[in-house]
């Protein structure tokens, strides 16, 4: 049995509808130190908001809230 295999999906628990591109300190805890965005089973989040989340980072990106690489 893996350690993530017990995670629930953050923002449903939260009952979050929209993640903000703009909340760059919730952005940063799921990428990786060479800014790529973390796989599901890492964060625990379900398809639907990591779907979302991975837009917010793409739109972070392209107004330079957050780097492409390090």
């Amino acid at each position: 049995m893996s350690t993530y295999e017990n995670r629930k999906c953050e923002f449903c628990q939260e009952q979050i509808k929209h993640i903000d591109y703009k909340n760059v300190s919730l952005l940063k805890k799921y990428i990786t130190y060479f800014s790529k965005i973390k796989p599901r089973y890492y964060t625990g989040t379900c398809l639907r908001h990591q779907k979302k989340l991975a837009v917010a980072i793409k739109r972070a990106r392209h107004l330079a809230l957050l780097p492409f690489v390090k």
